[in-house]
């Protein structure tokens, strides 16, 4: 061997002492260092499916999705919690959270309510009381359906006498329920999982529009083919993060 092993800036060896260092030991010292980083870089590997793996033995269903039934012998026992005696809801003396007032920009009507006679003498009440008693009702207004009419004209020409249709606008449903009459039918049945005939209902009885049990899967599909670019842009997003959460958190009821 003719020429100097390089020196890695890593090695605890100064210039000097390897310059001293023959060729010979210097190859040696190289190759065993770079087996010890390959050695290294394995353990650490080796330590991270341990880790896995130990997490993965460790999992209970306290701890995780798992039901109580595969718990592994070892699995600590669950905890019962001594009833309190106490009533359910908030306590005596627990400081309530009732509804706040709305601000005065967001009131449809005021209703003042004012006294006409004193309630001692009976003598006539004027004037204005500069800080009333305010009790607020949210009430929803009675929906009646918007139906607009579209009215295409065929005029004829004074010079030619041909017939000219007008185009239907671009922005036109083509069927017989506007986009909120077909979003409104596609959240009660997708997102609530409410029936076609309970949909038929809600419709008639809240929204006060007449829609047929047969026409209600045409507008699941009215609204499906419209999601179907974002759905499908959202999975490509998904696809693409380098982690993706589930929600594990439990959902008691009752006891």
């Amino acid at each position: 061997m003719s020429e100097q092993v390089f020196l890695s800036p890593e090695l605890p060896i100064t210039p000097e002492d390897w310059g001293r260092t023959p060729l010979t030991v210097q190859a040696v010292v190289v190759t065993l260092w770079r087996q010890n980083q390959a050695l290294q870089a394995q353990v650490g590997v080796l330590q991270a499916e341990v880790e896995r793996l130990r997490e993965r033995v460790n999992q209970t269903s306290q701890n995780s999705s798992m039901p109580p039934s595969s718990d592994p012998p070892h699995a600590p026992a669950r905890s019962r919690r001594t009833p309190s005696g106490r009533t359910r809801g908030g306590q005596k003396g627990h400081t309530g959270h009732g509804r706040s007032h709305q601000p005065p920009d967001q009131v449809e009507r005021v209703i003042p309510v004012r006294p006409v006679a004193c309630g001692q003498c009976g003598a006539l009440l004027l004037g204005e009381d500069p800080h009333p008693e305010r009790h607020q009702v949210t009430e929803l207004p009675r929906i009646v359906p918007q139906v607009l009419e579209y009215q295409r004209h065929t005029l004829t020409c004074v010079a030619c006498g041909a017939k000219t249709a007008a185009d239907w606008p671009a922005d036109m449903p083509t069927g017989s329920f506007g986009p909120r009459t077909q979003a409104t039918v596609g959240y009660l049945s997708g997102r609530l999982g409410v029936s076609q005939r309970d949909i038929e209902e809600v419709m008639e009885t809240v929204f006060h529009t007449e829609i047929g049990l047969g026409s209600i899967p045409a507008q699941e599909q009215q609204v499906s083919a419209a999601l179907a670019e974002p759905v499908q842009e959202a999975h490509l997003y998904l696809q693409e993060q380098p982690v993706a959460n589930a929600d594990e958190t439990g959902w008691h009821q009752g006891n």
